[in-house]
């Protein structure tokens, strides 16, 4: 079946959701990608997409052919074009060659379509009928002025062959898979590296979904039957810029920052200093926009965006969960929730879990990813107050535990498994509460073994864990590197993190006793399990599995072996 549609640029982040939309709609859809398509593919199965309508073939709009024989496509009616370098530091060649030649391209092509229906060009909000002609390349930056150029370059083409054209102007698209434009503030936002807020107090960002963007492109075809429309799509309710950081501080359980850098002082401070790309500083402005139209024909339509506030703390947690682009986010439901007045970062449905998590020192939940997936049943994992990506403690950890399975549904007995520090609010929960918990499982105990040697350090072992790498770190802990030490090292260099990690693992030690006691009171079925390296130094009277050749992390060293003995 030949396409009736063909998506350039398919495989950046507004083509592949495009392309989604267009295929659950039931189109043919045709994926104009550069190299291979696997990661289209890959992604789109992820989604769980039906491929079954859908072509993936190579194309290069610098190119004046696009790369693509001649006669091929010919029955394609809807040409949307998604392609675009969406990158500051630029030269003008590299710009253009994409922006403006390159549009200019699939103009062409598309003219050639007998049965052609509409182009569809993605422009930009701030660049959109600013004009034609020949911007000013030095102030406005490679980037910038070569979107304006190209729009206007589209648009006169369009009148001239008498191509049906519509003109989509979408702000910051924000979505899984966005780690672009806003997503460095929300990142310095994150990481304590953002004291003052870019621009003055008015200073509008607007954003828009990236799956209500696509439908909206999807639509454009059949709806709009002007010439040369264009809509400014983007959120009219998004907070400005001041009010958007404060939001997302909130959520993620960090502190906003209260002053705000004027753009123009901005302009003057060494890039250096402010760690910010000159080109993006025209995007700093108060600028309102007439999204009328777009409004009106996506009524017509039958979209409705989602809240805004909604849809960034949704993709505040998609930016957290693949810590800003580096590493694959876990199966959903991820992000973070209030618990005991802590934003707390969850893993897992809170309903019925078969396992609940609870991490140690130094690391977050993500190191137990590789147990959870070698578990039956769902399971919940939460890194603890204060630590982790978690928010600071604002309630005691016991009182954190029992709200966080106060989630569960009535009957459900879980079997709550803690590492290491972990295991002093796990006693206290199951001798609390016996009738919420199948089982207690005690992985590496730090209350039943040698005191850590950290314990004899002074107040320059938060210093010391605060600096350090990833390498570093795995050979203090005498574990592997990979991603959950990554993940560890990144948590330690947040303001504060490492600091509470010694806090923590100093009042764990100050109740070692009275926690020995406790665990002989606890009225549920009771294991321990330890590496063969790091014994128990404390006899008990429960089960207790040693794992040949491990230390004190086994879900780190051997999670086959730690999964058997939790199953």
């Amino acid at each position: 079946m030949e396409p009736d549609s063909i998506v350039f640029g398919a495989s950046g982040f507004i083509g592949r959701f495009l392309v989604a939309e267009l295929l659950r709609r039931g189109s043919t859809v045709a994926a104009a990608v550069r190299g291979g398509g696997d990661a289209l593919t890959a992604w789109l199965s992820g989604q769980e997409v039906p491929l079954d309508k859908l072509s993936v073939v190579r194309a290069d709009i610098t190119h004046p052919d696009l790369g693509l024989p001649p006669d091929a496509l010919k029955e394609v009616r809807d040409v949307y074009n998604c392609a675009g370098r969406y990158a500051f530091g630029l030269s003008v060649e590299e710009a253009r060659a994409t922006n403006v030649t390159g549009a200019l391209h699939v103009l062409d092509w598309a003219a050639t379509r007998p049965g052609l229906r509409r182009l569809v060009h993605v422009s930009g909000y701030r660049v959109s009928g600013a004009g034609g002609g020949s911007p000013d390349y030095r102030r406005l930056g490679a980037y910038e002025a070569s979107k304006v150029e190209g729009d206007a370059a589209v648009r006169a083409g369009a009148r001239e062959r008498g191509v049906p054209l519509s003109v989509a102007n979408p702000s910051t698209v924000i979505g899984p898979g966005q780690f672009v434009g806003l997503a460095s503030v929300v990142a310095d936002l994150w990481r304590g590296r953002l004291p003052a807020v870019p621009g003055g107090r008015d200073v509008f960002v607007p954003v828009v979904d990236a799956a209500y963007l696509a439908a909206f492109l999807a639509g454009l075809p059949e709806q709009d039957g002007g010439r040369g429309e264009a809509y400014w799509l983007l959120d009219d309710r998004t907070p400005v810029l001041p009010e958007l950081i404060k939001l997302l501080a909130a959520h993620t359980g960090v502190r906003a920052p209260r002053r705000t850098i004027p753009v123009g002082l901005l302009r003057r401070l060494p890039r250096a200093l402010t760690r910010a790309d000159p080109e993006t500083l025209s995007f700093l402005s108060t600028d309102r926009y007439d999204t009328g139209p777009a409004e009106a024909l996506a009524g017509r339509m039958g979209l409705r965006p989602p809240p805004v506030e909604t849809a960034l703390r949704t993709w505040a947690d998609d930016l957290v969960a693949t810590r800003f682009g580096t590493t694959t986010a876990p199966p959903r439901p991820y992000g973070y929730q209030r618990v005991a007045g802590t934003a707390t970062w969850i893993t897992g449905d809170r309903a019925r879990p078969a396992h609940v998590l609870l991490h140690g020192l130094p690391l977050d939940s993500d190191s137990w990813r590789e147990v959870a997936d070698r578990l039956d049943g769902p399971v919940l994992t939460a890194d603890l107050p204060g630590l982790g990506r978690s928010g600071p403690a604002h309630a005691p950890v016991t009182d954190w535990v029992a709200e966080l399975l106060s989630g569960t549904e009535t009957g459900a007995r879980p079997v709550l498994v803690a590492h290491s520090l972990a295991c002093v609010p796990a006693v206290r929960y199951a001798a609390a509460h016996p009738e919420r918990v199948a089982r207690l499982v005690l992985v590496a105990p730090a209350f039943l073994q040698a005191p850590s040697p950290w314990l004899s350090r002074t107040r320059a072992a938060a210093l010391l864990l605060r600096r350090m790498s990833a390498p570093h770190l795995a050979a203090t802990l005498g574990v592997p590197e990979g991603p959950a030490v990554a993940a560890a090292a990144a948590d330690l260099s947040r303001p504060g993190q490492a600091r509470r990690v010694v806090a923590a693992l100093r009042a764990a030690h100050a109740v070692r006793h009275e926690l020995r006691e406790l665990l002989t009171r606890v009225n549920v079925p009771v294991e321990i399990v330890v590496g063969s390296a790091d014994p128990l130094t404390v006899p008990v009277d429960r089960p207790v599995t040693t794992i040949a050749g491990a230390g004190h992390y086994p879900q780190l060293t051997h999670p086959d072996e730690l999964a058997a003995a939790l199953r």
